[in-house]
């Protein structure tokens, strides 16, 4: 009111209000009920970042929640996000601009990729000019949790580590793993402001620059591709059906894991069929093999309530171990040069599929993903 009395306007450009802080069950806080919690003991015990992030996470247009489980959720939310970008980190190092690969030379799983950070670009710039935090970190975690971890670092993990160091595969990934990086980093850095620094600085030790002092990187509109995305929504949603029909075969112990199986799949709709086979949708699945069928839908085959059109048929994948990437397939064994005694081999087996790209001493290999290249 001074403000308006003396200068004719208000002292500030704009006013943000928010709800009244309640415990966990919605009561107001009372020292006579023992309920209240103390910012500083929240930092002592889980360290800032969380405490801003609990702000992130809640819906300030009504009245605020905090208590020891909302921040045991958000502490959750936080180490899930730390564990992306600890994968970003550990498949980054080495990094050289001559690996850089151009839009038009990448796989379509990584154009993917960038239609969606395309999306997110809009989302996270005009979600932070009106000060939606929640939508913007809801948007940015989904996508980093499910888009990222769960698929495309999933798929993508075993280019990164059996593809030889120059393959255009692994290179394309590394790519976007740039990308992701740089965005993921600025985008979170307004809420998650010390762990972005923490990671800036690992990548870029010694730098004389902070996140803080980055702009949101810009997003060239030709990343946008509407087509390729509805063609990628029924790949995915067909992918589901495999992965949820694997789980129930490793449940009851069938198989260890997802490169056991071969499985068929069958697809009623044609043109989800036809982009099936447009791509290595064992890859995408993590199987050793699959195999594509317009045929009606057998009535034992595993189905999804939500997914119409798609079952699949387990079938165990034949053949022996590819030491490399662990695919069991019927050519391994028969390259020279690269054949071995799985006993012999098994440990530099496992610890090169963990990130190495070569090996002590020849293993059985597969002709496929670039495994005899790697040597």
């Amino acid at each position: 009111m001074q403000g308006c009395a003396t200068k004719g306007r208000a002292p500030y450009r704009g006013v943000l209000t928010h709800g009244f802080t309640l415990d966990e069950k919605g009561m107001k806080m009372s020292k006579s009920l023992g309920n209240t919690v103390a910012p500083e003991d929240v930092i002592r015990q889980y360290g800032a970042d969380i405490l801003r992030l609990w702000v992130a996470q809640s819906d300030y247009t009504a009245d605020l929640r905090i208590g020891p489980e909302i921040l045991k959720g958000a502490a959750d939310s936080y180490r899930r996000l730390r564990n992306t970008l600890r994968f970003l980190l550990g498949n980054l190092a080495g990094w050289d601009e001559a690996e850089r690969v151009a839009l038009a030379d990448m796989p379509e799983l990584e154009r993917w990729v960038l239609h969606r950070l395309a999306e997110l670009d809009h989302k996270v710039r005009t979600g932070y000019a009106a000060y939606d935090f929640q939508g913007v970190f809801q948007a940015l975690f989904n996508f980093a949790t499910g888009d990222l971890s769960s698929f495309y670092f999933d798929v993508r993990k075993d280019a990164l580590y059996c593809d030889a160091a120059d393959s255009g595969r692994r290179r394309a990934a590394r790519t976007v793993l740039d990308i992701l990086f740089h965005r993921l980093t600025t985008w979170l850095a307004p809420v998650l402001v010390f762990t972005m620094e923490e990671v800036w600085l690992e990548r870029f030790p010694g730098a004389e620059s902070s996140v803080h002092l980055v702009d949101f990187p810009d997003t060239p509109a030709d990343w946008l591709d509407e087509p390729l995305v509805a063609k990628w929504a029924g790949i995915r949603r067909a992918r589901r059906v495999v992965t949820a029909a694997l789980e129930v075969q490793r449940r009851d112990k069938t198989i260890g894991a997802s490169l056991e199986a071969a499985p068929a799949v069958h697809v009623r709709d044609p043109e989800v069929l036809k982009a099936l086979r447009t791509v290595d949708f064992a890859d995408l699945c993590i199987t050793s093999a699959v195999w594509l069928s317009g045929d009606p839908i057998p009535a034992e085959a595993f189905r999804l309530q939500d997914v119409e059109g798609v079952g699949v048929v387990f079938e165990p994948a034949e053949g022996e171990k590819c030491l490399r990437c662990w695919k069991l397939l019927p050519d391994v064994g028969s390259h020279p040069g690269h054949r071995g005694s799985a006993r012999d081999a098994r440990g530099a087996g496992d610890s090169d599929r963990g990130g190495g790209l070569s090996d002590p001493a020849p293993v059985e290999r597969c002709a496929r993903r670039g495994c005899i290249a790697a040597a």
